[in-house]
């Protein structure tokens, strides 16, 4: 009895999924989208939190428009390259961001508070969370905009 092949295997579905020219320029521009959307972060919640409690709630919120309108024109320029359907798809990029905003928002609290209360690092818990939940996020993303966002028609 023999071994099956991994590396065929799973180099053949990972790069079904993943192609490498494509990730590699998905995580290359990913990388500044997430600068943006986390300098955002960071400079809202700086600037809202003299004023308003638990401000970093209300800045995840607001950066995240922000930056899926800027990932969506530079996914759609970079890397899927698709063209046209510009509303279309960036509905459909919405609704991929949608989710993992949402699902940021719920979680940043839940991740605040135990940054807060298990480590020294009060002051900057909401920092690190909203970079945890950044960097969680890439790979699903990718998934959802290359199988639902910039799915092009010959796949449907």
């Amino acid at each position: 009895m023999s071994l099956p092949d991994f590396d065929d295997s799973w180099s053949t579905r990972i790069t079904r999924h993943f192609p490498p020219g494509q990730f590699g320029r998905y995580l290359l521009v990913g990388a500044g989208n997430t600068l943006f959307g986390f300098g955002c972060y960071a400079g809202l919640t700086a600037l809202l939190t003299p004023h308003i409690p638990h401000a970093y709630i209300l800045a995840a919120a607001l950066s995240n428009l922000f930056n899926i309108t800027f990932s969506y024109l530079s996914y759609k320029r970079f890397i899927f390259k698709t063209r046209g359907n510009y509303v279309r798809e960036w509905m459909k990029c919405v609704a991929v961001y949608g989710g993992a905003s949402l699902f940021a928002v719920m979680v940043l609290p839940v991740l605040v508070f135990f940054i807060r209360h298990l480590t020294p690092m009060d002051a900057s818990a909401p920092y690190l969370a909203g970079g945890i939940v950044a960097a969680s996020t890439a790979v699903a993303s990718f998934i959802g905009h290359k199988s639902f966002t910039f799915r092009s028609a010959k796949l449907r």
